[in-house]
């Protein structure tokens, strides 16, 4: 087996490579340096500074006119997909929290993307649910509860386009992945890699991008 793990990721690696990525825009910025700010005991939730030039370029490759989020939290990822969306994409955004998303609501005011996106909040299950059952979502970005995770990749698939992408987050889960004896979270984690991996519909790959990436495009 080639190993393609060898190159370790220090801190100046790490910022050698933001430095050669599409730079984050000052509301970008800004709203990443808010969200530690005001929640600094939730921040982690918040996207990975790279995924947000990562799933812009996504948008374009796939040409995706109609996104669906789960989970936006504060929207730095909603931020990034719609400001990558033609002026007529739609992008709807899933999530639990009024608190949260407010400073997504300014973010998306302040960048000019406000009419781009649709906020719904409540269960994602249920937004899913009340969606049209043929296949019209261009783009999926799930990053939310992990234990819910396969339930909303079953709601999704059959609403995606031939084409169509599912990225999901935090897929290696920091490493909690290894651990058979995993509970909460983690073993939803490996149960939805699992799942995913073996779902014929579908062709997936698996990255080490910050928190492990899973790119699924449907067959």
């Amino acid at each position: 087996m080639t190993k393609g793990n060898s190159t370790k990721i220090t801190d100046e690696l790490y910022r050698y490579m933001l430095a050669h990525n599409p730079p984050l825009d000052e509301v970008q910025r800004g709203l990443v340096a808010t969200t530690y700010e005001v929640f600094p005991n939730s921040a982690g939730m918040q996207s990975a500074e790279e995924q947000g030039p990562i799933l812009a370029f996504l948008v374009r490759l796939t040409g995706a006119r109609h996104i669906v989020e789960i989970g936006t939290f504060t929207g730095f990822s909603s931020l990034s997909m719609a400001q990558a969306l033609p002026s007529d994409g739609r992008l709807i955004a899933c999530d639990v929290s009024e608190e949260w998303t407010a400073y997504a609501r300014e973010a998306w005011a302040k960048a000019g993307v406000a009419d781009r996106v649709e906020l719904r909040i409540g269960p994602a299950l249920d937004t899913l649910r009340a969606m049209p059952a043929e296949p019209h979502i261009d783009m999926a970005y799930v990053d939310a509860d992990k234990q819910s995770q396969i339930a909303y990749w079953e709601e999704l698939v059959p609403r995606l386009r031939p084409g169509g992408l599912v990225v999901t987050d935090n897929t290696l889960y920091h490493g909690t992945v290894l651990d058979e004896s995993a509970t909460g979270a983690a073993a939803g984690v490996r149960a939805y890699n699992d799942h995913v991996a073996a779902d014929a519909r579908m062709e997936s790959v698996m990255l080490a991008i910050s928190d492990g990436l899973t790119l699924s495009r449907k067959r």
